[in-house]
């Protein structure tokens, strides 16, 4: 559009060489408005400032940090079409967006902008954008997509001289297509799978950077909760109040926390039920169960931290414990944990630190400090040929009590567990499954 492409090559092929009048006008300096700034509005916005192009938008559900990291700025509907050379179009059609785009919208534009619908055609009025284009208001307009497909054929805006018109071309590469039904049938069967989709309809959106980022904080956040309900005394349907708590170097418009109540959701509902939990259905299944989940979040001292979280925190209040060790001095379930190189660790139980990593099942120990317990314990593993892959012990001071965290790949059979709990300076035991 900018360089009149579609003009000239059709002067060209009807034998006119027309070089002065369809002189264009560059990209480099000028300011694009990305009206959208999802998936697709936030990679043409990557592609805009390696072109040169200052670049803001407009998303009233976009999180800031996703703006500032492609280095664009996120201003109000009428500030982003007022200051832009350049409108790119990348919203749904709602009742909301519909014909937003109007003779009250045009007139707030600078004289001369241009504007690119690859969206909804029933985003713009159609009637208004043609007398915005006879008046000059609008210099240009490249659509492809219109509000009747295909349009009349004695359309006034794709007659138009200044618009550049494609048939709904946007997703019609032979890449594009061959891609987007890879990416529906592994969103399939990761739903079938029981993993969370950056695409469900119905849940709310988290950008794919977000949930590669998150990773392995959701496991972490499905494993605590996991781990904590095991550890609540009879029926775990007793579970009332859960608070999660997030100790993070980042603001709160940088951390989207939805994933990760919905994966401590599912940890501690899944093992004690037939409801499947996922993103979808997460805060529905908690209130309907009467978990009432709040999240707190705590400063982390160094706000140069690349992290996006450095731990996490599930406490359960008001329930009674199958392990005493777990217990705080508040009388909460407190388990939390951090990811170490990619992996979730577990590194507190109630007043006890440990560094144990959740990659299997987990035996907790709290006993009387003194020397020779992690051999006793081991030996007892060793000899029923169940396999360690982590053992740390914490404590609150030297020859009182203190917790052995223990990794095993194998369940141990009952025998196995009650010789370790035969140990004389054993107090107690637990054997959590993840």
């Amino acid at each position: 559009m900018a360089r009149n492409v579609s003009q000239a090559d059709a002067a060209l092929k009807a034998g006119k060489w027309q070089r002065t009048k369809y002189v264009g006008v560059s990209l480099v300096g000028k300011t694009l408005a990305v009206m959208g700034f999802g998936k697709v509005g936030s990679e043409v916005a990557r592609r805009a400032k390696g072109l040169g192009m200052h670049v803001i938008a407009h998303d009233p559900y976009a999180p800031a940090d996703r703006a500032r990291a492609i280095g664009a700025e996120l201003v109000s509907f009428d500030e982003a079409i007022g200051r832009a050379d350049f409108i790119s179009l990348h919203m749904p059609l709602t009742p909301a967006t519909s014909k937003v785009f109007n003779d009250e919208s045009f007139a707030k534009m600078k004289n001369g902008v241009r504007i690119i619908n690859v969206a909804r055609g029933g985003v713009i009025d159609e009637d208004a954008l043609v007398r915005a284009l006879d008046s000059g208001k609008v210099a240009q307009a490249a659509l492809d997509v219109f509000t009747e497909e295909p349009p009349a054929k004695d359309s006034k805006l794709v007659l138009h001289e200044n618009v550049t018109v494609t048939p709904h071309l946007g997703a019609s590469t032979v890449e594009a297509q061959e891609g987007v039904a890879i990416e529906i049938a592994e969103a399939v069967v990761g739903a079938l799978r029981g993993e969370l989709a950056a695409t469900a309809v119905n849940a709310p959106m988290v950008p794919a950077e977000v949930m590669s980022e998150l990773a392995p904080y959701v496991s972490l956040a499905e494993k605590l909760g996991k781990l904590a309900v095991q550890l609540v005394a009879g029926e775990s349907g007793g579970i009332k109040g859960v608070k999660v708590v997030y100790t993070t170097a980042r603001g709160p418009d940088d951390l989207d926390t939805r994933l990760l109540r919905a994966m401590v959701t599912k940890g501690i509902v899944e093992p004690v039920s037939s409801t499947f939990v996922n993103l979808v259905n997460a805060d529905y299944t908690a209130k309907q169960r009467g978990l009432r989940i709040t999240e707190e979040r705590v400063s982390h001292e160094s706000p140069a931290a690349e992290a996006p979280l450095e731990s996490i925190q599930v406490r359960l209040s008001h329930v009674q414990s199958k392990f005493a060790g777990a217990i705080s001095d508040g009388g909460d379930i407190v388990l939390e944990g951090r990811v170490k190189y990619g992996v979730p660790h577990l590194t507190v139980v109630g007043p006890y630190e440990v560094d144990v990593s959740l990659e299997g099942n987990l035996i907790l120990c709290r006993q009387i400090d003194q020397p020779g317990m992690i051999g006793k314990v081991g030996n007892i593993l060793g000899q029923t040929n169940v396999n360690i892959s982590f053992m740390s012990v914490g404590r609150t001071f030297r020859g009182k009590q203190a917790i052995m965290a223990i990794g095993v790949d194998e369940e141990p059979d009952k025998e196995t567990l009650e010789h370790i709990g035969h140990i004389p300076a054993i107090e107690e035991f637990v054997f959590l499954e993840l």
